[in-house]
Formats: C-alpha cells, sequence, structure tokens
C-alpha cells in the first residue's frame, strides 16, 4: 500500500482533472436526491462475486429527531443534512460527458468510446453519484488493465538477456538502475551493458546507476559500435555464470530509420550468440508524451519484437490514461510504473491500485 500511497499523491498532482471532472458531470444535471435508490447498482445473477463485492450500494435516508422534536434526514453513510447527496442519472448527455472526460485523460477516442460505452450497459437511466461513478469507472479499468498486468518473467536461461529501450528522455537509464537493483534484492546476479556508446553523459548516467544498484556496468569506448560491445557483454555475462544482462540502448526518434536500424543491428548481432536472445525487450514509455506513446510500440515492437512495457514519469503528466490506450490497443504486458527519480520509485504494475489512482478512489 506504500507505492499506491505515493501513486495516488503524485499522479493526482497533476492528474486530477478526471477526478475533478466527474465531480463536475455529476453536478452537471444532478440533483439532491431526497430518496435514493436502494442500491444504485444490483448485480446480476451472473456477476461474480468479486463484482458484486465492489458494487456501490447506499441505504436509505435515515430519519432523526433533535433534541427540539425536529426531523433532520442523514442523506447516505458519513454525510450530514448539511452534506445531502447529488446523484444524477445516467443518459446519453452524461455518457458523451463521460466520453469527452476520458479522451482529454489521453485515453484515445477508441478506447473513450469502449469504456463509455461499457458504463452504459444496463444502467441507462440509474441515478449515480460521484462516487459510484468513480467507482464503476475504476472497475471498468481494472478489468481492461488486469490482462496485462504481469512482471517480468525471470527465466532459468544464464544469462537471461533484457534490452531496454526507448525514445531520448523516457527516463531509460533510470528504470534499467531501478530494476537492477530490484533483481540484487532477489539474490540475482547482474551485469549492465552501456550500449548508448555516443553519449559520455549517458554512460556516465549508468555507471551512477549501476553503483547505486551495486551491479558492474560494462563500457567501451565513445563512438564505437554498439552492437559489438553488446556482443563482447553478452561472453562475458556467460563466463561471469550472471542471471541477468541488461544492455541499455540509445534513446532514438521513432521516426528516425539509421537509428532504428541501429538497434535492429544489435538484435540480429546478440542472436548470433543466442538465438533466442534478448529473452525480454522492454519498451520504455514516458506517460507524458500521450497518444504519442502508441505510435512509439508499433514501430519498436516491428524493430525490436518488445515484450513489456514500463511507463515512468506518471507523477508528471495530466495524462495517464494513455496506459489504458496502451492495455486496450495492444495487449502487451505492463510490467512496471515509475512515479519518481528515486531507486524504489518503480514499482510492479498493479490494475486495481492504478485504477483507483486515477479515478480519486481508495484502493
Amino acid at each position: 500500500m506504500a507505492f499506491f500511497a505515493k501513486l495516488k499523491e503524485r499522479l493526482f498532482k497533476s492528474s486530477s482533472k478526471l477526478d475533478e471532472g466527474l465531480d463536475a458531470i455529476i453536478e452537471d444535471g444532478g440533483s439532491v436526491d431526497a430518496a435514493p435508490d436502494a442500491v444504485a447498482e444490483r448485480p446480476s445473477p451472473t456477476e461474480s462475486a468479486d463484482t458484486a463485492a465492489l458494487a456501490p450500494t447506499t441505504t436509505a435516508p435515515q430519519s432523526q429527531k433533535g433534541a427540539d422534536g425536529t426531523e433532520s434526514v442523514d442523506r447516505t453513510p458519513g454525510r450530514g443534512a448539511s452534506e445531502p447527496l447529488v446523484r444524477r442519472a445516467l443518459d446519453d448527455e452524461m455518457l458523451e460527458q463521460i466520453e469527452e472526460l476520458l479522451i482529454a485523460s489521453d485515453m484515445g477516442v477508441e478506447t473513450a468510446m469502449r469504456v463509455a460505452a461499457n458504463l452504459a450497459e444496463g444502467r441507462i437511466g440509474r441515478k449515480f453519484s460521484t462516487a459510484e461513478l468513480k467507482e464503476l469507472l475504476a472497475d471498468e479499468i481494472t478489468r481492461i488493465m488486469e490482462t496485462v498486468a504481469s512482471p517480468m518473467p525471470i527465466f532459468p536461461k544464464r544469462p537471461q538477456v533484457v534490452l531496454v529501450a526507448g525514445v531520448n528522455g523516457s527516463g531509460k537509464t533510470t528504470t534499467i538502475g531501478k530494476l537492477a537493483s530490484q533483481f540484487r534484492d532477489a539474490q540475482k546476479s547482474v551485469v549492465i551493458a552501456a550500449c548508448d556508446t555516443f553519449r559520455a553523459a549517458a554512460v556516465e548516467q549508468l555507471q551512477i546507476w549501476g553503483q547505486r544498484a551495486g551491479v558492474p556496468v560494462l563500457t567501451a569506448q565513445e563512438g564505437s559500435d554498439p552492437a559489438s560491445l553488446a556482443f563482447e557483454a553478452m561472453a562475458q555475462a556467460e563466463s561471469e555464470q550472471a542471471d541477468i544482462l541488461m544492455i541499455d540502448t540509445a534513446g532514438r526518434l521513432q521516426n528516425r530509420n539509421d537509428l532504428m536500424e541501429e538497434l535492429a543491428k544489435i538484435v540480429r548481432v546478440i542472436r548470433k550468440r543466442d538465438p533466442e536472445a534478448p529473452h525480454n525487450t522492454l519498451l520504455v514509455l514516458d506517460a507524458s508524451t500521450g497518444q504519442n506513446a502508441l505510435s512509439q510500440v508499433e514501430i519498436f515492437r516491428d524493430v525490436a519484437d518488445v515484450s513489456g512495457l514500463v511507463m515512468t514519469k506518471l507523477d508528471g503528466t495530466a495524462k495517464g490514461g494513455v496506459l489504458v490506450a496502451l492495455a486496450d490497443r495492444f495487449g502487451l504486458p505492463i510490467h512496471a510504473i515509475g512515479v519518481g527519480e528515486q531507486i524504489d520509485d518503480l514499482a510492479p504494475f498493479d490494475p486495481r491500485e492504478f485504477a483507483a489512482a486515477l479515478t480519486g478512489l481508495d484502493a
């Protein structure tokens, strides 16, 4: 729960638009419900027990007599008469507002339409409070994300080669350092190859992270062939019987064919030593890039056969919904998410915690 608290706090420093937008939708056209439904969302007999457990329920208003004999109405548990519960009936106008809000959070048009349609199914005409709407939305986001939440698999193969790619500034190098630290904590021996040989600053940054994680970093002379270093790193990792070899690649724009070809060359060369390598190809994505992340996945997947995603900088964007769009469109495993620069600011992706943080709920 510690990481969820951090995720919710940092995500909502800049991502409270979805939370606030849902409040506004209910208030726009909503009304004080003096006689709310006994059950706002009644699960059907075919729904699972887990779904039923998450369904929001409300109780009828309770009348209480004061000392002067007058009665007041408590609209909802935990609310006094001065805080009446506002509900709004779900209709086409409200659905359109929800859809526009989801698009603004960078879920993309197709995913936003699908989520809104699923919310509407069997619920048109029913009244919902903000809390109930958030719960329903969080449930739907969780349902989409559950299929892709998966830790990076660890294989008995030695060394397990993990190729890490991403565009400039995506947080790739820091992600490598954080993952290396986690592998070390799991009693795995790790070697890092600094294959961004054209930027001395990138190598220095990786060496700093290697020191923090207690992991050796293999380097080459500036400007040397990255594929050659990757090949030599595999040989050294094999001789040392290392469990994991992490290969850092140069940040590259997905529309630069020459740089993408360099990445493809690294893949070809390491496969000469092990036809099954790389065993994991992680694409690191910056959440603040929004819908551009979709095109990055498409192109990197074609060049390097991406096997999983890591999303960084969720603490610096108002558009965390792009992660939902990625899951909905590609179905690639999401291994981890990052919300800061500290070594422990990367955690396995938990779909329910993410959905709760995005919508403003408690996990």
